[in-house]
């Protein structure tokens, strides 16, 4: 036979996690309008703020302002989601960079993105909010 498995319940942090977690996975499939989105970052453009990997809320059709940590398209890459700092407002569309400028391709290349949404949490790892 085999031995009793000892399960235990998620507690704190954890809990908080795996509850946002399934409130970010409920959104995706089922409430289109509501506005926050969990997103993993790929690649080491916004290294130190964000990391590869690292795994985010954003907010759907927030106001951007200079500073915040956005996701943004560029009409050369359509296809291409990028995570980038809002610098300034170029008409309609966004000067964006990355906070690694050594390991970025931003709008010093792509000329300005339309931003999408406004990253406001990282939830994985060391939740925190974003600035």
């Amino acid at each position: 036979m085999f031995p009793p498995r000892q399960i235990s319940a998620p507690t704190g942090l954890t809990l908080l996690l795996k509850i946002l977690d399934v409130l970010l996975e409920v959104n995706v499939t089922s409430l289109d309008r509501w506005p926050w989105r969990r997103l993993r970052v790929r690649g080491p453009s916004m290294t130190p703020t964000l990391r590869d990997r690292d795994v985010v809320a954003l907010r759907v059709g927030d106001r951007a302002e200079p500073g915040d940590v956005v996701l943004v398209r560029w009409d050369s890459r359509p296809q291409q989601l990028s995570v980038k700092r809002a610098v300034r407002r170029v008409g309609e569309e966004w000067h964006v960079e990355g906070d690694n400028a050594f390991g970025s391709t931003d709008s010093r290349e792509l000329g300005p993105a339309r931003v999408l949404g406004v990253v406001r949490w990282r939830l994985w790892p060391s939740p925190r909010r974003i600035r």
